[in-house]
């Protein structure tokens, strides 16, 4: 089997584990184990706790000490582990379930810079492009999500535990798998750096510059709203269950929801005619224009004749997702020095998937606890509406205070670099 086969798998069946219950969980905890809305924010926030450190805390492993499809296989066995844990639970032990969730999510986090690395290494080594190679063989990763999602949806399993049982059982194979990978040995290339620079810490320096702090400051605030849908989509789609009882969007609401990714990896292939055409703010305000789309068709679609808002909202997912990610990605690649553009770039990770994400989850909890009365009925279109006047919010205040000059052919020749 070839290399490039071989990584194709490993990118397919990783993100076949997250897809197989990322999505559907929080209605699971919601309808089935009974847990308030703020509990469920918290429960998510473990996502953003483990994107703090764990990757940079392995990244060092793998640096210094052990092979990286080795430390990889490891982690792919405590994500098995840790997603049987968390489908022990029969009710709703609240610090039980934190528990489980943040060590499921400290073991499969770092399994995506790890798989990229590995990819990366193996891909150099027998003497393929990673520029053109690595962007089709991460493709098959967001098909794996998706192909988990259809499977879900179809068996049942994204209403019982049984998605934890398919994640957990695609882990442990998975753990088998990169044992086997070739050997990837430490590069020891940073071990007289500092443990600040390890850590990348050291790209902090760059908030010493007013454009960077506002550039962070807003990653910070768009990373809020990157996992609100992830976390409340399924439950939302629940909530049309006596309205609409035979409509596909309340029959299938995994495999409807799975259109969002499919617009994110659709969207990807439109990135360089918008950056050539539009410039790096413009595509980043473009992003957040979509997250306004997204909450704002929610508010007012539903699966009759609102279908259509809907439909629309989980294509405009993709704009909103991929856009500010990868223009976010490209501006630092263009603005920071080189000696830092690592941990400038694991900063930017920490303030939109870290930082940003807990934000998220614990204000997303609450919101919807606001919204929802004491007979349990809550007011989605008014949930929406809200996340949609914060996403509009933080589009007005960047125009009017992010300043950005756009040079179509070094903005190119850095998304050439990134890919």
């Amino acid at each position: 089997m070839g290399i490039k086969t071989r990584l194709t798998i490993l990118s397919f069946l990783q993100f076949f584990i997250w897809g197989s219950w990322l999505i559907s969980t929080g209605d699971y905890f919601y309808s089935k184990l009974n847990f308030p809305p703020q509990d469920i924010g918290l429960l998510f926030m473990t996502l953003g706790i483990a994107s703090l450190l764990m990757p940079a805390l392995v990244g060092i492993i793998v640096d210094k000490w052990v092979d990286a499809e080795k430390v990889l296989s490891l982690c792919f066995l405590m994500c098995g582990i840790s997603l049987m844990i968390i489908s022990f639970s029969n009710d709703n032990n609240f610090w039980y379930m934190f528990f489980a969730m943040l060590f499921q999510a400290a073991s499969f986090m770092p399994t995506i810079s790890l798989a990229n690395s590995i990819s990366y290494q193996l891909l150099e080594k027998n003497g393929i492009p990673t520029q053109s190679t690595f962007p089709k063989i991460r493709t098959w990763g967001t098909v794996g999500f998706i192909a988990a999602m259809f499977i879900s949806d179809l068996t049942h399993f994204s209403i019982s535990k049984n998605q934890f049982y398919l994640g957990a059982g695609v882990s442990l194979i998975m753990a088998i798998y990169a044992f086997f990978l070739p050997k990837c040995p430490p590069s020891n290339l940073s071990s007289n750096k500092s443990i600040v620079s390890r850590l990348g810490l050291d790209a902090f320096q760059l908030f010493r510059q007013q454009r960077m702090v506002l550039f962070f400051i807003f990653s910070l605030l768009l990373g809020a709203a990157l996992q609100i849908t992830n976390q409340w989509g399924m439950v939302f789609m629940r909530s049309f269950n006596s309205e609409f009882p035979d409509t596909f969007v309340v029959n299938h609401e995994l495999i409807f929801l799975s259109f969002s990714q499919i617009a994110e990896a659709l969207f990807i292939l439109t990135i360089p005619f918008f950056l050539r055409r539009f410039g790096i703010k413009k595509v980043m305000m473009f992003s957040m224009l979509a997250w306004v789309l997204r909450f704002g068709l929610f508010g007012v679609g539903d699966p009759g004749e609102g279908f259509v808002y809907l439909l629309f909202s989980n294509i405009v997912y993709g704009m909103a997702f991929d856009f500010f990610n990868i223009s976010g990605s490209l501006f630092i690649e263009r603005e920071t020095p080189s000696s830092i553009r690592g941990s400038a770039q694991g900063l930017f990770m920490m303030m939109t998937n870290g930082i940003g994400a807990v934000i998220g989850s614990i204000g997303s909890g609450w919101v919807i606890k606001l919204c929802t009365d004491n007979n349990n009925y809550t007011d989605w279109t008014y949930v929406w509406n809200i996340f949609a006047a914060y996403a509009l919010v933080i589009l007005i205040f960047f125009a009017l205070l992010f300043k950005y000059k756009h040079f179509p052919e070094e903005e190119m020749d850095a998304l050439s670099t990134r890919h």
